[in-house]
């Protein structure tokens, strides 16, 4: 077997294709795949490789390589000072690299961020879950889930049945970008003013430090509300109850753009103010720090977006709309902007009625708490004609009211105040925001905003709640957002704003009304409590542990016992605490109406503690 030897690794070298992996972002497994895949798909073409055939991606300083047999290579995107032998190799260029030869990407120093390496042939690492693409996060995918080291020896693939190599024409890179985007889903005036749209788009934006393949921040001015904050969802107006992103969204993260990229997150909540369109999202891989974007509304409603589709409320559904999210994703709106389980039911009701009614060309379908997300392929252009569809079924579906469905009781140990959990509180006041309010311990911050007595209250409540799980994907692999179905156990909090940049694996943490426990490592901003077990095993048939509409009961342990227990889940020696039940919306109208008394008064005491918190802040 002919093998590709890594000699130098350069910086975060990976293994991309240029599909990634696609029908499972309602879990949270991001699709990955090359950042700027129009360069990926040109050098891939260059040397005569089918698009699906996997290459090389990298970042800062490109790798340095070499082949045991003659292969023809090609490189692109930044890599303007690669060298085969020391002699120069301009991108865009295809050479046959002789057996024992090096290549040299060099560094990439701009205009760009990413290089790209083609080898004929393409590279020959197993697929998981459906792609070769590596997600560094999860762990998995290209080469054991990592960067390239020195002394990997990757396996080249077969030069047969390959198709002709073509010239090419690289796409001009730059400091200075334009960003074409559709406007919405989220805009004026639900969400921000008027005046705050026409400065969103008019505005001058600067890439971030904080920029990669996760998600690309941008510093500019400050977005113009239109409300004071989230409600429920959360203590700022960028809050909302958690709703899927598009890749390419640029969800306002507190008061921070983010272009949702390629190893972004699924469902969130946040804002998203505006799409970047498909044909630029190969941009978006060669964004570098410092770099300049302006976003540039297009579409038939330009800046103004209004719903392709909606509906009034009727006795047993709520009132709905859909709107473009992008040029490739509708997304499904329903009710008020207060949590309703009624309404999550609904969404719940209609995505299986979309699953079992499925146009040709749908991919992605994603649940959220009042939204449905639903993603087209590149063939399906005319959104129009599914809005229409997912009308029709809305029209058609059960009353949610009484809807019975299939759930399972999950009890999860969990570590209280762990000590991984106090780590990313203490990395964040470092590097982040050393002045935010929850700093520096979330759990004095949620004590406080909650009218709470004593620090062990919040402690108590998470213990002595029932949690819902609404929505999978949050924050990655299989990650639940979960409410109490108990409205006197909803603590509300804020998120973190801006952002953390690094949360343990199985961190949980509390974010408005909702509860998250985190996949995996990586950025995050509900605000923390503890941790439990892993909820995603890769290797089993379906690596995502929990469900929609589990019921969550946590039991606290100590540290040590929490470290035998992830050791156990994460080995299979063992398996979440589960039992089979069903779950009705009925059940949670009961509590409210047995109690609905209680339920105010603590509704009542949180606002309260919630508004003075925020009187803090201003003053």
């Amino acid at each position: 077997m002919a093998v590709l030897d890594v000699l130098d690794p350069g910086t975060q070298t990976t293994v991309q294709d240029l599909a990634g992996r696609t029908g499972l972002w309602d879990v949270g497994v991001p699709p990955s795949g090359a950042f700027d895949d129009l360069t990926f798909a040109l050098v891939n073409a260059a040397v005569g490789n089918p698009s699906h055939l996997a290459g090389l991606e990298c970042v800062v300083r490109g790798p340095v390589l070499r082949v045991d047999e003659p292969r023809l290579v090609c490189v692109g995107g930044a890599a303007a000072r690669a060298t085969v032998d020391g002699r120069p190799l301009r991108p865009g260029t295809v050479v046959r690299l002789p057996a024992g030869a090096t290549l040299d990407v060099g560094p990439l120093e701009g205009p760009g961020m990413r290089g790209y390496v083609a080898v004929e042939g393409g590279l020959d690492v197993p697929r998981v879950l459906g792609s070769r693409a590596t997600f560094i996060l999860g762990e998995f995918g290209g080469v054991d889930g990592r960067a390239l080291r020195a002394g990997d020896a990757v396996p080249l693939g077969r030069r047969e049945n390959l198709i002709a190599p073509v010239p090419i024409t690289l796409p001009e890179l730059t400091h200075a970008w334009t960003l074409r985007v559709i406007a919405g889903p989220h805009g004026a005036p639900e969400y921000l003013t008027a005046e705050g749209v026409d400065e969103f788009f008019a505005a001058t934006w600067t890439v971030d430090h904080r920029a990669d393949r996760t998600g690309i921040r941008l510093t500019g001015p400050t977005p113009g509300w239109a409300r004071a904050d989230g409600g429920e969802a959360g203590l700022h107006p960028s809050n909302l109850h958690d709703s899927a992103y598009p890749v390419g969204g640029i969800m306002l993260a507190g008061d921070t753009p983010v272009i949702v990229g390629v190893d972004g997150p699924s469902l969130g909540g946040f804002v998203v103010a505006a799409v970047v369109i498909e044909a630029d999202r190969w941009k978006l891989g060669q964004l570098r720090p410092g770099d300049t974007v302006r976003l540039a509304p297009v579409g038939p409603d330009s800046a103004r977006p209004e719903p392709l589709h909606g509906g009034d409320a009727t006795q047993t559904g709520p009132a709905f709309t859909i709107r473009r999210s992008g040029d490739r994703h509708l997304l499904v709106e329903a009710g008020h902007t207060e949590l309703d389980l009624t309404v999550r039911m609904w969404v719940h009701l209609l995505a299986e009625a979309l699953r079992s009614d499925r146009p040709d060309g749908v991919t992605e379908i994603v649940e959220g708490v009042r939204s449905l997300l639903v993603a087209v392929d590149s063939a399906a252009r005319d959104l129009a004609p599914l809005a229409k569809h997912l009308g029709a079924l809305a029209d058609d579906l059960a009353d949610p009211s009484t809807a019975v469905v299939p759930a399972r009781e999950v009890v999860l140990p969990i570590a209280f105040d762990h000590p991984e959990a106090h780590e990313a509180m203490r990395r964040y006041a470092a590097s982040v925001r050393p002045d935010a309010p929850w700093c520096p311990d979330n759990v004095e911050f949620i004590r406080r905003v909650n009218a709470l007595p004593h620090r062990d209250d919040v402690f108590d409540i998470v213990a002595a709640a029932t949690y819902l799980v609404v929505g999978l994907g949050d924050v990655y692999l299989g990650a639940p957002v979960a409410v109490p179905m108990d409205p006197r156990h909803r603590l509300v909090t804020t998120k973190y704003n801006p952002a953390r940049t690094w949360t343990p694996q199985n961190a949980v943490g509390i974010g408005g009304i909702y509860l998250c426990v985190y996949g995996m490592e990586g950025p995050g901003g509900y605000q923390l409590v503890g941790r439990t077990v892993p909820v995603w095993r890769l290797g089993d048939e379906r690596p995502w542990l929990l469900r929609h509409f589990d019921r969550l009961r946590f039991r606290p342990v100590t540290t040590d016992e929490l470290a035998e227990h992830r050791a156990d889940i994460a080995a299979g020696r063992a398996d979440l605490d589960v039992r089979p039940t069903t779950f009705s919306v009925a059940e949670v109208h009961r509590i409210e109406h047995e109690a609905a008394d209680e339920i105010r008064d603590v509704r009542a005491r949180r606002r309260a503690a919630f508004d003075e918190e925020r009187t803090r802040w201003n003053s």
